[in-house]
């Protein structure tokens, strides 16, 4: 038997990850790596479960990978595979993992293509570890994702997270040192620290997020460590000072809002004011001057009035933000929100939803032009074809221009083209 194997992945860039780890041990292993639309002996799909979308995009995914390719196994791990393994148990399904035994799946799947049926690893016991899921190649990038915390505790009343993904725990630090190090010595630029609460990394282990932030930036070839997502609360004076003192930070800071009204806050369980936040968003962009401060905001909240929803408006207004991403309010079923009166219906979400995208265009096309005439450095990496490559700034701004993938060089931004920044780059760095 041939043994290729292709990857889906759905939801966020964690997962993108958990996939990475395990195709490198596939390859490992002596399987081969296909694309997504070429004919495979295997189809690995990570599902998604943080909205009832994600559920549906990942049920729909393994029915169509099973009608298109009937002869194929069909493995199927990730947050849904964990939630409800019954439900992804489809035809063509051979075998189940959730988001534990991932650093297994090699050996689970050979073990269940042996027998017959449909093998369940889901590990629904009380033990949670660190799993050792590094990847040393990301094919196709100059920058490389690197997942250095797991689980989150903070239960948010919308959110089935914590319990698909488990308690916090942190990757050892000398894990992250060793990971940059193979990273950098495989030509990546710049590292993504990603996790599912990034701020909670090292939290009883007598470490802290910085000191995982000096790791990944300590090997000589790494020119850039990008933050994933952040709550407000970690950003404190000292630990701004931290950052600061680590030239590799980027400036791109993806702060978690999901609202900004202070009562929709208080039902959802987080644990900031809007006040709060906004203290923390200035701290950063008076620190670096541009910082790109990203955010979610989650719509149609239970209870969600229309007062409280142009509070979130005029609050976004107010923090000046690069980007956003909107998402309207998802039922999930055993959530304290689920429970909650005053279910928002689906036609006020789309609607409060179109009006926030409409706002987040509009401040994304205000940062993007306020970078004109200025000087930004891009890491460069996708070829243009033309002599020119497109890359991004350290504020995660798209750019144009002469140069070629893996090079960094100082762009003078002059124009816009199609949205993206375009200049004339100088020489490489």
């Amino acid at each position: 038997m041939e043994k290729r194997i292709a990857c889906h992945t759905l939801g966020c860039k964690v997962n993108q990850y958990d996939t990475e780890a395990m195709l490198e041990r596939f390859e490992d292993a002596g399987w081969q790596r296909v694309g997504t639309g070429e004919p495979a002996e295997v189809y690995l799909i990570n599902t998604c479960t943080v909205t009832g979308t994600g559920d549906q995009k990942s049920l729909k995914l393994i029915r169509r990978i099973h009608r298109e390719h009937p002869d194929s196994a069909i493995v199927v791990c990730g947050c849904l595979a964990q939630r409800d393994a019954g439900r992804v148990m489809l035809p063509g399904v051979k075998l189940v993992v959730g988001t534990k035994r991932r650093a297994d799946v090699v050996s689970l799947l050979e073990q269940a293509l042996a027998g017959d049926g449909c093998l369940c690893a889901v590990d629904t016991g009380g033990t949670w570890s660190f799993e050792n899921l590094s990847v040393s190649r990301h094919e196709g990038r100059t920058r490389a994702v690197m997942k250095i915390q797991e689980g989150c505790d903070r239960f948010c009343s919308y959110c089935v997270i914590p319990y698909v993904r488990g308690p916090v725990r942190s990757m050892p630090l000398e894990a992250v040192r060793g990971e940059a190090e193979r990273l950098c010595l495989a030509g990546y630029r710049e590292i993504v620290v990603n996790g599912i609460h990034l701020a909670s990394y090292g939290r009883g282990e007598g470490v802290t997020l910085a000191d995982a932030l000096r790791a990944c930036a300590a090997p000589e070839g790494i020119r850039r460590v990008r933050l994933g997502s952040l709550e407000p609360t970690v950003v404190t004076d000292e630990f701004v000072k931290e950052l600061l003192a680590i030239p590799e930070i980027c400036p791109q800071f993806h702060l978690s809002m999901q609202s900004g009204s202070e009562a929709v806050l208080r039902r959802m369980h987080r644990r900031y004011t809007p006040e709060g936040y906004l203290e923390a968003a200035r701290r950063l962009q008076e620190a670096w001057n541009p910082a790109a401060v990203t955010t979610d905001v989650l719509t149609g909240f239970p209870g969600e009035t229309d007062e409280e929803a142009l509070e979130t408006e005029a609050f976004i207004e107010k923090v000046g933000f690069a980007r956003i991403h909107v998402f309207p309010y998802s039922r999930r079923a055993g959530t304290l929100a689920d429970r909650m009166p005053g279910q928002v219906p689906e036609s006020v979400k789309q609607y409060r939803a179109g009006r926030l995208i409409e706002i987040g265009n509009r401040m994304k096309d205000s940062f993007v032009k306020a970078l004109l005439g200025s000087t930004r450095e891009v890491l460069f990496e996708t070829a243009l074809g033309d002599g020119r490559s497109e890359g991004y700034t350290p504020e995660f701004v798209r750019v144009r221009a002469n140069g070629a993938p893996g090079e960094i060089r100082p762009v003078r931004l002059t124009g816009i083209e199609d949205g993206v920044l375009t200049g004339e780059a100088g020489a490489v760095r």
